[in-house]
C-alpha cells in the first residue's frame, strides 16, 4: 500500500496554534505530513522564512511523521514532486471554505490524483489569524497565546 502523504501548504507568517492543531490532527490521518512553506513573490514576509522553518521544526521535533520544507511554484507541482496525493487545509469559517474550494478545484485540475482534505479548525482556535498576530506583534504586544512556540525578542 502506498504511503499517504499530505502537504499542508501556506505562507505561515507566522505559524499559529490553529495551524498546529490541523497538523497534529492530520498526522493521525496520514503517514506523513509535509508543512510546505511557499515562497510568494507577491508577498513580503513579516517573519523571516528561516525563523519559521526553525520554530515549526522544533514544534514538531517529537513527531517523526511531520517535517517542514519550502517550495517555489505551484502547490500541485510540489505535491507531485513529493509523492503526495493529499493537500491538508484548515477551515475557520465559510469565507475560508469559498477561498479554499476555488484553490482545491485549481489543484485538482492540475493534478487529478490530488485530493484536498479540509479539517474544521477547533472552535477554541478559530479566531486566530496570522494577519491579526502580525498586527499585534508590529506594535510590540505579546502574541504568545496564539503561537505554539516562543518568538525571540525583537533584538535577537
Amino acid at each position: 500500500m502506498a504511503k499517504r502523504i499530505a502537504i499542508f501548504p501556506g505562507s505561515f507568517d507566522p505559524f499559529t496554534k490553529g495551524h498546529e492543531d490541523i497538523v497534529l490532527r492530520g498526522a493521525t490521518m496520514f503517514d506523513e505530513v509535509i508543512i510546505a512553506i511557499g515562497h510568494n513573490s507577491q508577498k513580503k514576509r513579516y517573519f523571516p522564512i528561516e525563523l519559521m522553518i526553525e520554530l515549526i521544526g522544533k514544534t514538531f521535533e517529537n513527531k517523526p511523521n511531520v517535517r517542514v520544507e519550502t517550495y517555489d511554484g505551484l502547490t500541485a507541482t510540489f505535491a507531485q514532486e513529493k509523492g503526495a496525493n493529499y493537500i491538508l487545509r484548515g477551515l475557520r469559517n465559510t469565507t475560508d471554505f469559498e477561498y479554499e474550494n476555488a484553490i482545491a478545484q485549481g489543484n485538482r485540475f492540475l493534478n487529478d490524483e490530488l485530493e484536498t482534505v479540509f479539517l474544521i479548525t477547533s472552535p477554541s482556535l478559530a479566531y486566530i489569524s496570522s494577519t491579526i498576530i502580525r498586527e499585534i506583534h508590529k506594535y510590540d504586544k505579546d502574541v504568545s497565546a496564539f503561537l505554539p512556540y516562543e518568538l525571540p525578542s525583537k533584538g535577537e
